[in-house]
């Protein structure tokens, strides 16, 4: 009989995406820990007295120390467009799981992952870190999700929803994107860890069904009495426009994630058949969680204010 899962390190706890995985790994009965880089980085979170552990990504032998004192890791990384560097997370993340005697790895990869290389760094970074992990010799499961719905509520989406009546978002008119949301995503993360069967894979995940922009619209006009518009812009000026909100400048440096997300885009929009359209009965059987409906995430939110 395989020993259970009970402790699982979580790489990137208190971010967007491992608050919701925190709360998923609970519901399942297990223990998460933090791994962190700064020892009071759960402090302002809901899970400021969750047990944390020192462990950087950059630092091989303080993975070790961290992989040795629990039984699993699900983690999601930094985007990094240096793909050498994101090369330098994977090895490390990997040797460490090698020596630890960690029983398992799962991986959100936070992003659409093909199976060769496109020659965009945040991608291709991706993808060195999954060879590293297949190669580890511990049981693995690599998540490869589409888009999240959530973009939609940060501050370089929803205000023009609440104050222009306008979802812009930089996919062309006719893209058909399997929105997922994050706390669909942690739930098969954490599914994936729990689960001892289940390894050595690697799955493309979405949500229930594929939409254009144009029906997200007409979702969000349903949620929230308005009429609500959709704009396609082009992926160079939704970066440009990203990057002067947070860093007042709309210059697009080459390895920056502004860039980063622009190279996306470009290339899901070029592409005959959309790369972001999932069909869910393809993992079903692998993750059976039930997603969420967009209508149903939609619900939920409040489209008044930002």
């Amino acid at each position: 009989m395989p020993v259970p899962i009970e402790r699982v390190l979580v790489l990137g706890a208190s971010g967007d995406q491992g608050l919701p995985l925190v709360a998923a790994l609970l519901d399942y009965g297990l223990t998460p820990v933090a791994g962190v880089r700064r020892l009071d980085a759960m402090k302002a979170t809901p899970y400021s007295d969750m047990p944390v552990i020192s462990a950087d990504i950059m630092d091989q032998a303080s993975l070790e120390l961290a992989f040795s004192q629990v039984d699993a890791v699900a983690m999601h990384l930094p985007f990094e467009f240096n793909v050498d560097i994101a090369a330098e997370f994977g090895r490390n993340i990997a040797a460490a799981a090698a020596s630890s005697g960690l029983k398992k790895i799962v991986f959100n990869t936070s992003c659409y992952v093909a199976d060769t290389d496109l020659g965009v760094g945040g991608h291709d970074g991706r993808r060195r870190i999954e060879a590293s992990l297949r190669e580890c010799g511990v049981d693995y499961v690599i998540l490869r999700p589409a888009v999240f719905m959530d973009n939609m509520i940060r501050v370089w989406c929803k205000p023009t929803i609440v104050h222009k009546d306008t979802f812009v978002y930089p996919a062309k008119e006719d893209l058909k994107v399997s929105w997922i949301c994050l706390d669909d995503l942690a739930k098969l993360s954490a599914y994936a860890a729990v689960t001892r069967d289940l390894k050595n894979k690697t799955i493309t995940v979405g949500g229930p069904e594929a939409l254009t922009g144009f029906q997200i619209a007409e979702k969000i006009s349903d949620v929230s009495g308005r009429s609500i518009k959709f704009k396609s812009i082009s992926p160079t000026t939704f970066a440009q426009n990203m990057s002067e909100l947070v860093t007042g400048s709309r210059e697009l440096e080459p390895r920056s994630i502004y860039n980063g997300m622009a190279s996306f885009y470009s290339w899901y929009n070029e592409q005959a058949v959309s790369p972001l359209n999932v069909d869910p009965q393809g993992f079903e059987d692998l993750l059976p969680v039930k997603l969420t409906t967009y209508d149903e995430w939609a619900a939920r939110q409040d489209w008044s204010t930002v």
